[in-house]
């Protein structure tokens, strides 16, 4: 007896992760997991935490009486602060549906299409009462998304104001590409001034003294008038091409989430 609570101290002592990870990120309030579940669904979690630089979560309820997608927002802003990269899959027995909430770069991994076709797989395992199947579709395709990056072309839709943020990214090509440009440039100007000033480098001082001149003048601008002009941007729909948005919406506490859900 006495050797296996050596044995318990040590486990504690030097794997404390594996023992509080899963109630941590697999908030099991409605009962629907296994202990040994909850720990195999900690671990899936981990390894997208570490490639996201964020948070996801799972959280069950039979207790929720408010709106799930206010609900849901409000738990994962209480988790990783307000606009911080998360992810929160609420399974609400109660009211019979899910709600996926996202914020910060989970927006924009996580766009209108991709929403859907988590969502399809959750619900799918939902409505066949495979609870631990639900929970593992939704890590999967989060991770996957993850590894995909975010789509080009994506944006964001503020559905409260309209306004749309467009993400632009950088292809390794074009970056190639952008850096021979810059780099032929820089040789294209560099032996045109020395041909035509017959540059010997090394010898040459330009007289920069002689041949200097300022003139100082005062200048002020003054702004008249401004304009912003903002146009709705329809959702795509679930079986369109593309990368796809993420519609945003403001929650009252102030932050700005994505995500989406259904019944079941």
């Amino acid at each position: 007896m006495k050797k296996l609570l050596l044995f318990i101290v040590f486990l504690s002592l030097f794997n404390p992760l594996k023992v509080f990870a899963a109630d941590n990120t697999i908030d099991d309030q409605a009962n629907l997991l296994t202990t040994e579940e909850r720990v195999k669904l900690s671990n899936q979690a981990d390894a997208i935490n570490q490639k996201n630089k964020g948070e996801v979560f799972i959280l069950t309820t039979t207790d929720n009486t408010e709106e799930p997608r206010t609900f849901a927002n409000e738990q994962l802003m209480t988790r990783v602060g307000k606009n911080n990269n998360g992810a929160l899959l609420l399974l609400d027995m109660t009211q019979r549906e899910i709600y996926l909430s996202t914020s910060g770069n989970m927006i924009d991994y996580i766009t209108d299409k991709r929403r859907d076709q988590l969502l399809d797989d959750v619900e799918a395992a939902m409505s066949a009462g495979d609870y631990y199947q639900a929970s593992t579709d939704y890590l999967t395709n989060a991770e996957q998304f993850v590894d995909d990056g975010i789509p080009s072309g994506s944006y964001r839709i503020d559905e409260k104001t309209g306004k749309v943020t467009y993400y632009k990214s950088i292809t390794g090509i074009e970056l190639t590409i952008g850096l021979i440009i810059a780099l032929a440039a820089a040789i294209g100007f560099f032996f045109t001034i020395r041909l035509r000033y017959q540059l010997k480098i090394g010898t040459y001082r330009y007289p920069y003294r002689e041949n200097a001149q300022l003139e100082l003048t005062e200048r002020q601008d003054q702004l008249v008038n401004s304009f912003v002009t903002t146009r709705r941007i329809p959702r795509p729909t679930k079986n369109n091409g593309g990368g796809g948005g993420g519609s945003t919406t403001n929650s009252s506490g102030g932050g700005t989430f994505g995500g989406g859900g259904r019944g079941f």
